[in-house]
């Protein structure tokens, strides 16, 4: 058995498609066809069930799968520990949140204490994200809402209160606190379904028996407060995200105490490199300042 054939296995195990897996692997499809085949003979079984040109993982194959995906998992915590030895000061710290209004000011201020380190920063719903996260792909996700179990570690950071943010040309411009019924006949633009902030404010308009009307549903929450201010829709945003620039009026919802846990999760198994555990010391005091300072 070798090493390219279980890299070759993952990759069609989890696209569950050989011209896309062989895509992906930049290999031409027959290669690929050929790898898989002579590791189903090295194992004496078939790992896929062939239905036409479509690939299903059978029980074989689900079992092996994890098996490899720990193999390599491992090979690869080795190679990080031995460039973290070798080259401290470089290298690429993956990161994965859900939670992002934060991260350009912890990005600067751990670009401070190391100038010389990449950033690998993806966008993800939390399905994605923990995915990622099992996979062992990421060094750190920022959460909302917090994930828990298996061989997921979360630690809780900070707990961020949900405000209403409308143009200041709204009629409740002039509040300083909205209650959630009265927001029932508004326009909302707001993050996608998937999304822990989404996913929060839905069920609590829902618990007071409406169902939020989203004119705007995207992937980028900094984009919201821009679509705000254009008057587009208002918008639940977590007061983490207030600029003193912007055009919005922010108001407290009353009768509710609604509002987010940001988390940072990381895989327990995976190694941490000392880049990645100073970075998780900028987090836990960019937090703990917020805290203090209200």
């Amino acid at each position: 058995m070798e090493l390219l054939q279980l890299q070759y296995f993952i990759t069609v195990a989890r696209l569950e498609h050989m011209t896309e897996a062989a895509q992906s692997l930049h290999v031409t499809q027959s290669s690929l066809s050929k790898t898989i085949q002579r590791l189903e003979e090295d194992l004496g079984v078939p790992l896929f069930d062939r239905i036409g040109r479509k690939l299903r993982l059978n029980e074989f194959g689900s079992s092996f799968l994890r098996r490899a995906e720990r193999a390599l998992f491992e090979l690869e915590q080795g190679k990080q520990e031995l460039s973290d030895l070798s080259s401290p000061e470089h290298g690429t710290l993956e990161l994965a949140v859900t939670a992002a209004s934060t991260l350009p000011n912890i990005l600067r201020a751990f670009r401070k204490r190391r100038p010389h380190l990449q950033f690998h920063v993806q966008m993800l719903s939390t399905q994605e994200m923990v995915t990622l996260l099992h996979r062992g792909e990421v060094d750190f996700c920022l959460s909302s809402p917090p994930v828990q179990g298996g061989d997921i570690a979360c630690q809780i950071v900070y707990k961020d209160l949900i405000l209403v943010a409308v143009p200041l040309g709204h009629r409740l411009a002039g509040r300083i606190s909205v209650s959630l019924s009265e927001l029932r006949n508004e326009s909302f633009v707001g993050v996608t379904k998937g999304f822990g902030t989404r996913d929060l404010v839905d069920a609590m308009c829902h618990s007071v028996g409406f169902v939020p009307k989203y004119v705007y549903e995207g992937n980028e929450p900094a984009r919201l407060s821009a679509l705000v201010e254009a008057e587009i829709g208002i918008a639940f945003l977590p007061s983490s995200a207030r600029n003193s620039r912007e055009q919005i009026a922010y108001l407290q919802i009353e009768d509710h105490e609604l509002a987010r846990e940001i988390a940072l999760l990381w895989h327990k198994s995976r190694y941490i490199s000392r880049a990645a555990q100073e970075f998780r010391e900028v987090v836990v005091a960019y937090f703990q300042e917020m805290s203090e300072n209200g």
